[in-house]
């Protein structure tokens, strides 16, 4: 039988903005990847999202991303291997100390935005993303896009991997996801959304926009919680994969 993790960041406010929703998405998705306070979030909101997670059962990840508060970590950045490395380790370090504080136990490290994006794509900066992950825990889980240079890289310093798709996102013939700033980045219809994701889980494969099917690993499906239509979408794909007999599980469960 076919099992499938549903992710989605979380913790992407700062004070109790948009708290309520984090709470209803959090009885979605079997994981949640919480911003660590460099494109969005604060030590509040952390800690708290940490604790409505734990609640529900939910596992945790941590979601580091660029500093860029006013850009939401969206806007590409030139920085080293090093840095790259740095600024991981920072991250994931205070979202563990507040994990850990509640008595829990972090599961994974997804990069957020661009340097998820960058790191999919530049072999040097996804090997230090790596490292860092598997210098703090090696028995965390690196979380990245499906046949990207990050999950290559996960593999090659001895992590555990999880290889993402997207629920509400269009591909490229390359296995990229299409940039945000095209019109067609986002897919229309919850129906579509709903066809895409049972393909990728049942059959390992996804049409780009060019009608190019490729085939793709989907060991964990991320949708995110910032859309005005976020909750009902949410609860429309974990219906959608239940129905189809797929099991909704983390990683780890």
């Amino acid at each position: 039988m076919k099992t499938v993790d549903l992710n989605c960041d979380m913790g992407e406010s700062f004070g109790a903005y948009r708290m309520g929703r984090d709470e209803e998405l959090l009885d979605c998705v079997t994981s949640a990847s919480i911003a660590c306070g460099f494109h969005a979030g604060d030590p509040g909101t952390m800690r708290r999202t940490v604790g409505q997670a734990l609640e529900r059962g939910v596992a945790i990840g941590a979601h580091p991303g660029l500093p860029d508060l006013v850009g939401f970590g969206r806007r590409r950045m030139d920085i080293s291997p090093q840095e790259a490395y740095d600024l991981v380790v920072y991250q994931v370090g205070a979202l563990w100390g507040f994990v850990r504080a509640a008595g829990g136990q972090l599961q994974h490290v997804k990069p957020h935005g661009e340097l998820y994006n960058m790191a999919a794509r530049d072999a040097a900066l996804a090997e230090a993303i790596a490292e860092a992950v598997y210098r703090i825990d090696p028995g965390l889980i690196l979380y990245g896009l499906a046949g990207s240079e990050l999950v290559s890289a996960g593999r090659h310093v001895g992590l555990r991997t999880a290889s993402e798709a997207f629920a509400d996102r269009t591909y490229q013939a390359d296995g990229s996801l299409t940039p945000r700033s095209s019109p067609d980045a986002l897919i229309g219809s919850d129906e579509e959304a709903v066809a895409q994701v049972i393909r990728m889980v049942r059959q390992g494969k996804v049409m780009s926009r060019q009608l190019a099917e490729f085939e793709i690993q989907a060991d964990t499906i991320c949708i995110h919680g910032d859309g005005e239509h976020a909750l009902a979408f949410a609860r429309t794909i974990r219906q959608a994969l239940e129905q189809a007999g797929i099991i909704v599980q983390a990683p780890l469960a």
